[in-house]
């Protein structure tokens, strides 16, 4: 996205504020899904960014819907059920109940024996059948162990309402290098196999979340993302498990189409160091692998007028709004004269920025999101929010009537 683009949305929506391009997004999509065609499709992890969710629509297999609000979404975006494959680590029956009864899902995922019961008795309530994925766990809270797929997986009969359809894999995100992915891959392809000779049961889908890495930082070595990506389509070619590959991606597809703008709002020396005061902050910037401000991002400096005095550039550390030292964004940014009202651009945050932040602290509001395409030009996704209406009482104790 062009300077010109990114300086009239600061004027017109005020800092600070998220920008994302839904042409890059789709665009990044279809780069993808190219490697793969044939063999493997793409479904969205939409908790790496809610906004994008109706962009999604068309150009993967489904999204990837991990609790009551992330449903809620699709459900107002117009995403059809088919297309929805209900995850998450806590599943309520409540929260099933909701999604049968009003539309379902393509794909219901199982991490416990538990959810496994859950699913049954939801669905057996309401005479029908469902398609069930069970996750596999990678040796954390998530999903069950081998031996405990296989026990359920050899026992239909207890299970009549529930059509299980294969298996569930991911392990973590931000993978620099092929091999690990390839081993996964690996055994999960032995394991697929190993269900269908001791069960009998035939699978149709294995979906894996492969966490391909996402660069964020300058000075990194370059990542090879086209062979890894080619790599990686050969390797799925050549597994012995014929069924549906369905790859799960969300900060691989979403991270490089978002903006987060801000503006310096003060500039000082304090003993010899150079500081930069944002309208921003921590609570709504997030770089995954980030350490004590030392990495460089990717980031703009947008001066609102000419610097006149023609210094060079210095060294500035960049802190947000918030009263506490942890608030440092970056340290040792290179910056030309920069002056109160200057904007900062920091790229590459399509990727949870947006929704992982503390953004509560301190009651600042949340900022506004804008969404841009060629098609639509550049529209509000969300006005700034004022969060001192979640972090008080609505009414004191006295008006409040007494719990009994």
């Amino acid at each position: 996205m062009n300077d010109e683009l990114l300086m009239r949305a600061a004027r017109e929506y005020g800092t600070p504020s998220y920008v994302f391009d839904l042409d890059a997004f789709k665009e990044r999509i279809e780069t993808v899904s190219g490697y793969f065609r044939g063999r493997a499709e793409i479904c969205y992890a939409m908790k790496a960014n809610p906004f994008l969710t109706g962009a999604v629509c068309g150009l993967s297999a489904g999204y990837e819907v991990c609790s009551p609000g992330e449903y809620a979404i699709c459900k107002r975006a117009g995403i059809p059920a088919d297309s929805i494959v209900l995850s998450g680590v806590n599943k309520e029956a409540q929260e099933i109940c909701h999604v049968m009864d009003t539309g379902g899902a393509a794909v219901y995922t199982a991490e416990s024996e538990r959810q496994l019961s859950l699913l049954e008795s939801c669905a057996a309530a309401r005479s029908i059948q469902i398609p069930v994925l069970m996750r596999l766990t990678s040796g954390n809270q998530f999903g069950m162990d081998e031996e405990t797929i296989l026990k359920h997986a050899t026992r239909p009969l207890h299970y009549p309402h529930l059509d299980i359809r294969g298996i569930q894999y991911y392990s973590g995100t931000q993978k620099k290098k092929t091999e690990p992915i390839l081993k996964e891959l690996a055994r999960l392809d032995e394991f697929c196999c190993r269900i269908e000779s001791e069960t009998g049961l035939t699978l149709h889908t294995l979906e894996f979340g492969p966490g391909l890495y996402t660069p964020y930082f300058q000075g990194e070595a370059a990542y090879p993302e086209e062979n890894v990506l080619a790599e990686l389509s050969r390797a799925i070619e050549n597994l012995r498990f014929k069924g549906n590959v369905v790859l799960e991606m969300g900060r691989f597809l979403a991270a490089g189409c978002g903006y987060y703008l801000t503006r310096i709002a003060d500039c000082k020396t304090n003993s010899g160091q150079n500081y930069c005061i944002v309208d921003g902050g921590i609570h709504q910037l997030n770089y995954y692998g980030q350490t004590m401000a030392m990495k460089l991002p990717f980031i703009r400096h947008l001066p609102q007028s000419p610097a006149g005095d023609g210094k060079g550039p210095s060294s500035c550390t960049v802190c947000g709004s918030l009263c506490t030292t942890a608030d440092v964004i970056v340290k040792q940014l290179p910056l030309i004269h920069p002056q109160p009202g200057d904007l900062l651009v920091f790229e590459k945050t399509g990727a949870y920025s947006v929704t992982e932040g503390i953004s509560l602290f301190l009651s600042r509001s949340l900022p506004p999101v804008l969404l841009y395409s060629r098609q639509h030009g550049m529209f509000q996704a969300r006005e700034a929010y004022p969060t001192d209406l979640l972090n008080a009482p609505r009414q004191t104790a006295a008006q409040a009537a007494p719990f009994r």
